[in-house]
């Protein structure tokens, strides 16, 4: 459509809307509704130049005189020039502003009504203006801000009420020739309102609608006609348009002919009824779709909840036949392990090897592998045994009786050395391939154990909680916070699960996490937040908020002379209500250790993120980085703490002791276990623990713990501390640290502190 001729089918709608407004009443007295609709409008990102000539025309149509033309003037100018300088001002006008400028707006006529000494009619008109544009307001932002797409809320629908009241007091007011508008616009909605939503809207509706005939004049003439058309149209509703056209049109004739509602009465007086049930006819059905998704307080989403948890179920069978896939493939992995032969199998293959080499054609050979030969195997094993140890043998390692009878005793102690070299590459080779394969089936294991744990998660039903659903709706309207739509579910026993569509600009009110911890019953935290699929909205998803938070002070000092620290840390919020806390230490200082730390912390932390276990994570990084045969280790000090039990993991390998500084004592977590990428298999030392409210957790590294000299001396140095501040607390101990080296750092030093608090 040509945006010009949008404009000025605009510009009539909004001229009939005043219009019809400007004609409605109180008693034939008070006329307060145009002004405040002018204003809602404006609020609603109406173009001001359209809306005002509107008014203007409309106004002036109703009462052409002085008095009205100056007072129509007076309100447009008062809500039009506070517009444009807040446009000018670059900033935007505020709703508590409104009321301001409307009652302002509303000078004029005050002046002329009071100068007749109607002074209850000025407050009258004002009053319930401003209470009119409050209505208008929530109605226009629902239906001009939002759109069509989404349900009123209960607030939106009595205010909506309000406005259809005000309109059908004016339609009641405006007969055209004997042509009652009223008669053809209600049956109209009537019909549509029936056909969209379910129950007997359509009769409550009419008794809205006939209560608005009364505001004008207090004749209840049409009041019961309303209701008997609706009555008559829900009674015959079906999918066919025709039945409640016809049920409506002969409830008409019996309420004109035989109940005789009306003062007088022809058939020419029910044309208007009879062309509203033509229009209907002709409605498209989308546009009757859309009047339904708008009209429904109550949506029914039983299918869409169904197709949810359907979902889910055939996902968890994927997710648990994917397990089983990575299960055989790690079963697979491992069998295709070769590992090194032990050293006495080592020893008999050489031995093997070097009698079939060199002593085969040796004339001394039944003398020596016959008569001698138990003596002989053990000498060729001994010789075996040093060059594994040494590298190689010498001749001083050649026994003197053998060399006294052996004439190829150089070339001996080649093969020795020759087979020896041999084996030791090959072994390494072997161990390195058999180290790959671990690692790739430590994978494929906790993939699988990912899996799993992903299908029994996804296999819960997910139970929805409409009566939640609508009430979070209709809360955070009264709030000014305009919820779109609404999911509240059950995830488990323990978590209930938000999922809340607002304005982008509420997305981080305290307001809406109030509204939803009240309705849900229980403390909800915002998680995540994205862009909805449509501008402005952003879909905001809540749960229930853990027991316990953490937060973490960091203090640092490299090695004195040293421009790059070896230690490295990371601090990682994880599924599940898991807060971890990790600390490397790279052995030395420098670039290659902080490199070291570096990638072991990455590793760990990625692990971590991706959902594996303890032990698949260390068994991993460690394998991983013995790979790169660089003789440069790293101490692992992790802490993983349960926000929902307030259970604390305490993983070290090679790390130094942990504490825990409650309200009334100090516990040590003892280290343990050698340094990560050390040997290809290493255990990890795993503690658990209980924290609480207001615990201090200290982790160090050691150029900290070695500067107090033992773990009774930190632990009686941590209870003197007083702050309750983490990053304070850590501060505090470098500094002590410090002050026991005189100043010097003889090596990196690095605290950690993690507080654990409620909220």
């Amino acid at each position: 459509m040509n945006k010009y001729l949008r404009y000025f089918l605009t510009l009539v709608f909004f001229f009939v809307t005043f219009y019809l407004l400007d004609l409605a009443s109180l008693q034939v007295t008070i006329f307060p509704f145009a002004f405040g609709c002018m204003v809602a409008l404006i609020w609603s990102n109406q173009k001001v130049w359209i809306v005002c000539p509107a008014y203007l025309f409309a106004t002036m149509a109703t009462n052409f005189t002085f008095e009205g033309i100056l007072s129509s003037f007076v309100a447009v100018l008062m809500i039009a020039v506070p517009y444009y300088v807040h446009v000018l001002l670059k900033k935007n006008m505020r709703r508590w502003e409104l009321p301001i400028y409307a009652v302002i707006g509303q000078t004029a006529y005050v002046v002329f009504t009071a100068l007749s000494g109607a002074w209850l009619v000025c407050i009258l008109h004002v009053g319930v203006g401003v209470l009119f544009m409050y209505a208008c307001l929530q109605i226009f932002e629902a239906i001009i801000v939002r759109g069509f797409t989404y349900k009123l809320t209960s607030g939106e629908l009595i205010a909506g009420a309000f406005v259809l009241m005000a309109i059908v007091d004016g339609l009641a007011s405006f007969d055209f020739f004997g042509f009652s508008f009223l008669k053809l616009i209600v049956p109209l909605i009537l019909l549509c309102v029936s056909h969209t939503c379910k129950g007997f809207i359509a009769p409550l509706l009419a008794g809205i609608m006939g209560f608005g005939t009364l505001l004008g004049n207090g004749n209840p003439l049409y009041v019961a006609p309303f209701i008997l058309w609706a009555l008559a149209i829900t009674a015959f509703r079906t999918k066919q348009r025709i039945f409640p056209v016809l049920a409506m049109f002969a409830a008409e004739a019996v309420c004109g002919f035989y109940f005789s509602l009306y003062y007088s009465y022809t058939w020419l007086d029910a044309l208007p009824v009879l062309l509203s049930g033509a229009v209907f006819m002709v409605i498209p059905a989308k546009l009757l779709d859309q009047i339904s998704t708008l009209l429904s307080s109550s949506a029914d989403r039983l299918g869409m909840k169904n197709i949810v948890n359907r979902n889910r179920q055939v996902l968890s069978r994927r997710l648990g036949n994917l397990s089983e896939v990575f299960c055989e493939m790690d079963s697979v992995f491992r069998k295709l392990i070769k590992q090194n032969m032990n050293s006495q199998q080592v020893k008999d293959m050489l031995f093997e090897e070097i009698r079939g080499e060199i002593c085969k054609g040796c004339p001394e050979y039944k003398h020596c592998h016959r008569t001698f030969s138990n003596e002989s195997k053990k000498m060729f094993e001994e010789l075996i045994q040093i060059a594994m140890e040494k590298g190689k043998i010498t001749l001083l390692d050649i026994p003197s009786y053998l060399t006294s009878r052996c004439a190829k005793t150089n070339s001996l102690i080649s093969a020795i050395n020759t087979l020896t070299a041999q084996y030791k590459n090959y072994s390494s080779l072997v161990e390195s391939v058999d180290s790959s394969k671990l690692l790739v089936a430590d994978q494929l294991s906790g993939i699988s154990q990912i899996l799993k744990g992903l299908a029994g998660e996804v296999d819960l039903l997910v139970s929805f909680d409409s009566v939640r659903e609508g009430k979070i709706i209709d809360e955070l309207a009264y709030a000014n916070i305009i919820c779109t739509d609404a999911v509240v579910y059950e995830r488990d026993a323990r978590t209930m699960m938000a999922s809340l569509i607002v304005r982008s600009e509420d997305a981080d009110r305290e307001k809406l996490r109030q509204v939803v911890s009240k309705i849900c019953g229980q403390r909800m935290m915002p998680y995540e937040t994205y862009p909805a699929s449509r501008a402005g909205l952003v879909t905001v998803n809540l749960k229930t908020a853990p027991r316990y938070d953490c937060v973490f002070g960091l203090a640092c000092h490299n090695k004195s002379g040293s421009a790059v620290s070896g230690d490295c840390h990371s601090v990682q919020r994880l599924d599940g209500d898991r807060f971890m806390f990790a600390l490397c230490d790279g052995m030395g200082s420098g670039e290659a250790a902080n490199q070291k730390s570096d990638t072991a912390v990455s590793l760990i932390e990625n692990f971590y993120k991706a959902g594996f276990d303890n032990e698949i994570i260390l068994s991993s990084v460690n394998r991983l980085l013995n790979l790169e045969k660089n003789d440069v280790f790293s101490t692992i000090d992790i802490c993983v703490v349960d926000l929902r039990s307030g259970i604390a993991d305490f993983v070290k390998m090679g790390a130094t002791s942990s504490y825990v500084r409650t309200t009334d004592e100090c516990k040590i977590v003892t280290g343990g276990a050698l340094p990560i990428g050390v040997l290809n298999d290493v255990s990890a030392l795993t503690n658990k623990l209980v924290v609480g409210e207001k615990d201090m957790i200290v982790l160090c590294s050691d150029g900290i713990s070695d500067s107090f000299g033992s773990d009774e001396a930190f632990k009686e140095f941590i209870l003197t501390i007083k702050t309750a501040n983490p990053q304070e607390f850590a501060e505090e101990i470098l500094s002590r640290a410090l002050a026991g080296n005189n100043g010097y750092a003889v090596d990196d030093m690095t605290c950690l502190v993690v507080k654990v608090f409620q909220e």
